[in-house]
C-alpha cells in the first residue's frame, strides 16, 4: 500500500504542492508569525512557495490575512520577506 504524499496550496499562486515542498507560515498561540522550517510548530499554519514572488502576491492578495482570519501587519511581511531571502531560495 503506497504511503499518501499530503498536498498543500500556496496562498500566494495558488498552486496545490507536496507539503514538503513549500515553507509554512505559523501563527503561534501567543500571537507571534514565525517562519517553520520543520513544520511542526504550534499554532495555524499557512503555507507558500519558497519564492519571493509568491510572499509579495500573497500580500497583494490579503492570502495571510484570510488565512489566519486576521489583519496582518506590514512588518511582519517586511520580515517573513528577510528571513526568505536567508533560507538561500
Amino acid at each position: 500500500m503506497l504511503k499518501r504524499t499530503p498536498i498543500r496550496t500556496c496562498i500566494g499562486c495558488g498552486a496545490e504542492k507536496p507539503k514538503r515542498e513549500l515553507i509554512r507560515i505559523v501563527r503561534t498561540p501567543e500571537g507571534e508569525y514565525l517562519l517553520d522550517t520543520t513544520g511542526r510548530k504550534n499554532g495555524r499554519g499557512a503555507y507558500l512557495c519558497s519564492s519571493p514572488e509568491c510572499l509579495e502576491k500573497a500580500w497583494k492578495s490579503r492570502g495571510l490575512d484570510r488565512s489566519f482570519r486576521e489583519k496582518v501587519p506590514q512588518e511582519v511581511y517586511e520580515r517573513l520577506k528577510k528571513e526568505m531571502s536567508g533560507l538561500g531560495q
